[in-house]
């Protein structure tokens, strides 16, 4: 199968030099300032300490990422000047803030923000959150996958990867009710699958699917383990239903659970992580001791990132091996829509 060539481009700049995806999430607004915000005991974090630690979190991890996700207010600014280009750079659309309505979430790109800009910023692909149940109300789901269907258009016109993630989340009135950016507690498996089910449709436009656990990441017990063959098939069936390259997001798991989820969806065809709070979650409780942060990056983050990359390594499947593109991208220079695109530019 073709890909058009930034398309291409982008795909290869968020993978390794082998294809797969070690990637790690900066773009965290809410489950950084909460927390910020909570321990200065102020109405609103402060933007020094958010940008702050968005920025030691690029420092100290960017060597062992094959990309970096950054948000526009806090990541991007500082982060351009400290990150590699030797790095992919993945930037947020989606709005952290979001309307609950009585039939559903919905999703909105933040403001005076657009594929375009993301382009032009030098961004690799552009990355969108939407929060989808497939049982909300069907203005909600109808606006829901309007949104996405407009981004995913906006893509192929200015030639960028589409990473899109998708994440259940309770309905007014259910059990269990929060709007943080976690995993839904009694997360329901067919939630899951059908809104990947939806969302594979190619009228999207999606290239790389960022997906939560089938199961809560407590119940996921690891290949190897008991009760894994029941949990295998969930994975299994998730990404022949994402029908193209997809990665895992951690959601806030643990490092241990995160892990085991990896061994699930390697096991089911997955090519990498786009993770956050697995990874860092855990140096960023000694806020604010700016050292002991940094210290534990060093001590917890980085020894955790080798192990899932060497996980990775091992079982995860390369991007352009995927069946979607037979095993193989072909070059672009040989087809003839290449050179009919370059014919435009003149001499």
């Amino acid at each position: 199968m073709d890909l058009s060539p930034g398309k291409l481009w982008g795909m290869r700049r968020m993978a390794d030099a082998q294809g797969r995806f070690k990637m790690t999430a900066v773009d965290q607004r809410p489950p950084i300032k909460n927390p910020i915000r909570e321990k200065r005991g102020l109405p609103e974090a402060p933007y020094e300490d958010v940008a702050g630690f968005k920025l030691m979190l690029i420092e100290e991890l960017q060597a062992d990422s094959s990309a970096l996700l950054l948000d526009p207010h806090f990541a991007l600014p500082g982060g351009l000047s400290v990150m590699s280009p030797t790095k992919g750079l993945i930037v947020t659309l989606e709005d952290s803030i979001f309307s609950e309505t009585a039939e559903g979430r919905l999703s909105s790109e933040i403001d005076d923000w657009s594929v375009e800009k993301i382009k032009r910023v030098g961004g690799d692909a552009v990355k969108v959150l939407a929060w989808y149940r497939p049982d909300a109300g069907p203005s909600v789901c109808r606006a829901q996958q309007d949104f996405t269907a407009r981004i995913g258009e906006a893509c192929a016109r200015y030639d960028i990867p589409f990473l899109f993630e998708l994440l259940v989340y309770p309905l007014p009135g259910e059990a269990n009710q929060t709007t943080q950016y976690i995993e839904m507690a009694d997360k329901k498996s067919e939630l899951v699958l059908e809104s990947v089910r939806v969302f594979a449709d190619p009228k999207f436009g999606i290239d790389v699917f960022k997906l939560e656990s089938p199961l809560p990441a407590r119940d996921v017990p690891g290949v190897g383990n008991p009760g894994a063959e029941k949990a295998q098939a969930l994975f299994d069936e998730m990404g022949r239903l994402a029908g193209r390259p997809w990665v895992m997001l951690s959601a806030g798991a643990g490092m241990a659970e995160f892990r085991n989820v990896l061994t699930h969806a390697y096991k089911a065809g997955a090519s990498g992580y786009l993770a956050g709070r697995a990874i860092w979650a855990k140096p960023f409780q000694r806020f604010p001791d700016w050292d002991e942060i940094r210290d534990g990056l060093r001590r917890d983050s980085v020894p955790y990132m080798r192990d899932i990359n060497a996980l990775t390594d091992a079982r995860a499947v390369p991007w352009f091996a995927h069946p979607r593109f037979g095993g193989s991208v072909r070059p672009p220079h040989a087809d003839a829509s290449f050179r009919r695109f370059y014919s435009g530019f003149g001499d």
